[in-house]
């Protein structure tokens, strides 16, 4: 087979490096990929977003499938286009992937199907915004940028002037773009977050292991929010327990909502959750895989990746006994001096091999690029180094043992992976 992965980041790296080890492929190619892809996949240069770009390459080089891998391009409609030029696509059309588009209609989505999240209002005039805060007046609160704004349209404001400046940000100064035209203010939740990653084919629901997502940028979950810092799976706050309580309350529930809207939903769909007091609730869907949850998750599965695929696309993921392996793995994110803010591309990266590796653990390659035999920095996140091991502290020493070989000019990453609720 042959197949196209769409996307340029660490998720990317993770999909192409998982379908590599699939007997039935023989080529696969990235759009437009990165460094370290490029030792794994053959590089096209074509934008995730260019449609027609995809679709023609798809059919002129007789892909087999192709995997939509980030959120834009699947809210903009790429997998309707390849499936109406009669390309086999992996990932939700664009009428489904709306459950991470927007977040207005994934809020009243749980409302009407009573799916447990936090309470909410939404607002598209700031003054409004703020004389609802004002009313309540209990912090923290949460805003929330109505659209994809690349995982950092979330703002937890811890007072009044937090809060102003963060409905200034999103709907005034349009940090987000048109993301911020509408708001969603929602009550603060707390207790340990848990990431599950679930395969559909808009019939049944299976839910892969779960995994923990470390979004503030500094060590202790302090500083900005990231798209993500690192990551642990299992983790260690799933329960059986709480597994089957999502299973009947959120995970079941949500995939029969999407059909009951006309919105069937195929592919891998994100439940960010919080175990509150009381009870698993939604924060967020994503329409896609995680990144980095990917890192941590794809590894441990043992089943043929494209086989899963392939059941997903033809609505028969019932037959498939999906096995995953029982070690725990850890990926440490690192990141460029300045991010999530501004930071400088173009530096070399030392530490790697000739494939973009390191002894002892896996690089899944997000921000980098390859010029003259050498890695370079080419975004904020540059790196996710992924080890497994028979416990998490097994895996998490492999990892930060690998991490320690790696560097670049102001390379920063969390000390505390897997150490925090």
């Amino acid at each position: 087979m042959k197949i196209l992965v769409v996307g340029s980041g660490g998720r990317e790296h993770t999909i192409i490096r998982k379908l590599k080890e699939s007997p039935r492929v023989d080529k696969i190619y990235a759009a437009p990929g990165n460094g370290g892809i490029a030792k794994d996949a053959e590089c096209v240069n074509i934008g995730a977003m260019d449609k027609k770009g995809i679709v023609d390459f798809a059919r002129e080089n007789n892909i087999d499938i192709v995997f939509v891998a980030p959120d834009d391009p699947l809210a903009a409609g790429m997998v309707d286009a390849l499936n109406e030029n009669g390309i086999r696509a992996f990932g939700p059309k664009a009428n489904a992937a709306i459950i991470e588009g927007s977040k207005v209609f994934s809020k009243n989505l749980m409302k009407k199907y009573g799916i447990p999240t936090a309470d909410y209002e939404v607002f598209s005039d700031p003054a409004k915004v703020m004389e609802y805060i004002d009313s309540r007046n209990r912090y923290p609160v949460v805003i929330k940028a109505d659209g994809l704004a690349l995982g950092k349209g979330v703002i937890i404001a811890l007072d009044r002037e937090e809060a102003l400046g963060a409905v200034k940000e999103i709907m005034e100064d349009k940090k987000f773009g048109d993301s911020g035209n509408n708001v969603v203010v929602e009550e603060f939740l707390t207790g340990p977050e848990v990431s599950v990653l679930a395969f559909t084919d808009g019939k049944v629901v299976k839910p892969m292991v779960s995994s923990k997502d470390h979004k503030r940028a500094y060590d202790n979950d302090e500083g900005l929010n990231t798209g993500g810092m690192g990551t642990i799976s299992p983790n260690p706050y799933y329960t059986d327990g709480i597994a089957e309580i999502c299973r009947k309350t959120i995970f079941e529930p949500t995939i029969a909502a999407m059909n009951n809207e006309g919105r069937t939903f195929k592919g891998c769909l994100y439940f960010g959750l919080m175990i509150t007091p009381d009870g698993p609730k939604v924060i967020e869907y994503n329409a896609r895989f995680g990144d980095p949850e990917a890192q941590v998750v794809l590894p441990r599965l043992k089943t043929d990746l494209v086989d899963i695929m392939e059941a997903i696309i033809d609505e028969r993921l019932s037959d498939i006994d999906i096995q995953w392996s029982d070690e725990a793995t850890a990926c440490v994110v690192m990141a460029s001096g300045g991010y999530p803010l501004s930071y400088p591309k173009g530096l070399e990266i030392s530490g790697l091999d000739e494939n973009g590796q390191v002894e002892g653990a896996t690089v899944y390659h997000a921000g980098t690029k390859l010029e003259n035999g050498k890695f370079y920095t080419n975004g904020g996140r540059v790196l996710g180094i992924t080890a497994s091991g028979k416990t998490l502290d097994e895996a998490l020493e492999k990892a930060y043992c690998a991490v320690s070989k790696i560097s670049f000019d102001g390379v920063h990453y969390r000390k505390d992976i897997g150490k925090t609720k």
